[in-house]
């Protein structure tokens, strides 16, 4: 029907489209935002964070042992020493991540982090000397601070405000599930056959696997573009990293958390496996322990993800970070393989509320177009918790003995949460179905 006037054309022109019905220039189909518009590509993503995990789970169960049998390490500064060339890229990585998305593309930024994988498990396993194992963590960091990054900024590009913690549940979920199965069959793969080459030769398939199926996801940027609705926001790297940082008082003490978080996991990832060796645990029940935490961490957060969208992200953090503390105060009680099984379990649990309601506490809090940077911001701090462990629950172990290290870590944690506690702002809850 033509416009009776030239008043209601121009008001018609300037109507919004339904979300549905938006279309990007050059006619390439409507772009959607919700789990329901998007749930192919949504599972794609799902089971390629899945890959992403069990590449890291296989040194979970198998890293520290192998220091200690094949390079014959005894302090355990040196043994951790893997955890800060991991960590220090890893979380240089992320905030690479967030720049990366947002200027090439989040489907490229995803290929190039499993490309710095493959040479990953070669390298462990001709390894003449641990250095070459130091090393090879450098390219583990730039694989997970490049693809887990970017599943995390592509999921939440898709679904939307109303459904981010889900969509974060299910991402951390498929991720930290595929570390439990994974380290728990390096385990079981080391002590049938030995610590090399076997669990390494599952990390090459895997890393080949996950680069495969990254082929066919697709760019998330039209998503952006579109929850964006014209915001043009885009500030210098270095005022956004102030304001996540330290200005705004729910995403700096979010990146306090992520990084006190990530202090413990480097400190169950390296020093528990000694700790239970010590007491006489084989390499299988190692195995076992190793994926029990990541276990219950993983398949919890199919349910707190969810969880945040309705109760809020500040009960769910605090409280995962005072049973965090609690659970590994838990291991230095007398007790054995059952014991640590039920403190393993305690401590997935809290790594299960805080986890992915970090990170939804920050895209609640980050301008959409800003978003992937600030959260590379984030994951910076966050993983940067893996060299500050290796530097101070290493020290403490060397100086005091691992038990002392073990009782540090879980009053840093405690802390956490209380500075969560008084810090962040809890904010509006989103309800709307998507």
């Amino acid at each position: 029907m033509p416009c009776l006037s030239s008043a209601t054309c121009l008001s018609a022109a300037r109507s919004p489209l339904p979300a549905s019905d938006r279309r990007p220039p050059g006619g390439r189909g409507p772009v959607r935002l919700g789990l329901r518009a998007n749930w192919r590509q949504f599972g794609l993503l799902v089971v390629v964070n899945a890959f992403v995990g069990g590449v890291v789970g296989v040194e979970r169960s198998t890293l520290a042992p192998l220091a200690a049998h094949d390079f014959q390490l005894a302090s355990r500064a040196a043994i951790l020493s893997f955890l800060v060339s991991f960590g220090l890229v890893k979380a240089a990585s992320n905030l690479a991540a967030g720049r990366l998305a947002d200027r090439v593309g989040r489907r490229r930024t995803l290929l190039i982090g499993w490309l710095a994988a493959l040479p990953l498990a070669p390298m462990i396993i001709l390894a003449p000397a641990w250095g070459w194992v130091v090393a090879a963590n450098v390219l583990l960091g730039i694989n997970q601070g490049l693809a887990w990054s970017t599943t995390v900024n592509m999921k939440i590009d898709l679904v939307g405000p109303a459904r981010r913690g889900l969509a974060l549940g299910l991402n951390e979920a498929s991720g930290y599930v595929a570390v439990s199965i994974a380290a728990a069959a390096a385990g079981l793969l080391a002590a049938t056959y030995g610590l090399r080459p076997a669990p390494y030769l599952l990390a090459e398939g895997l890393a080949l696997s996950g680069l495969l199926l990254s082929l066919l996801t697709r760019d998330t940027g039209r998503h952006v573009e579109l929850e964006s609705a014209g915001q043009a926001r885009r500030r210098t790297l270095r005022a956004l990293f102030s304001e996540v940082s330290f200005r705004d008082p729910s995403m700096s003490s979010a990146c306090q958390a992520g990084l006190v978080n990530n202090l413990n996991d480097g400190m169950a990832w390296a020093l528990l496996p000694l700790f239970f060796a010590a007491h006489g645990l084989t390499l299988a029940e190692i195995g076992l322990l190793a994926g029990a935490y990541p276990a219950v961490w993983g398949l919890g957060q199919l349910v707190t993800g969810w969880v945040s969208d309705r109760a809020g992200r500040k009960p769910l953090i605090v409280s995962g970070l005072l049973l965090q503390a609690l659970a590994i105060a838990g291991f230095l009680l007398p007790g054995a393989f059952g014991w640590w099984l039920v403190a393993s379990v305690g401590l997935g649990a809290g790594t299960a509320l805080v986890y992915p309601t970090l990170l939804a506490a920050i895209g609640d809090a980050a301008a959409p177009p800003e978003r992937a940077t600030a959260i590379g911001v984030y994951r910076l701090w966050r993983d940067l918790g893996y060299a500050v462990s290796a530097i101070v629950a290493g020290g403490i172990a060397d100086l005091a003995g691992i038990p002392a290290a073990i009782g540090a870590v879980s009053a840093l944690t405690a802390l956490s949460g209380v500075g969560v506690w008084v810090r962040m702002r809890s904010r509006p809850l989103t309800t709307r179905a998507a």
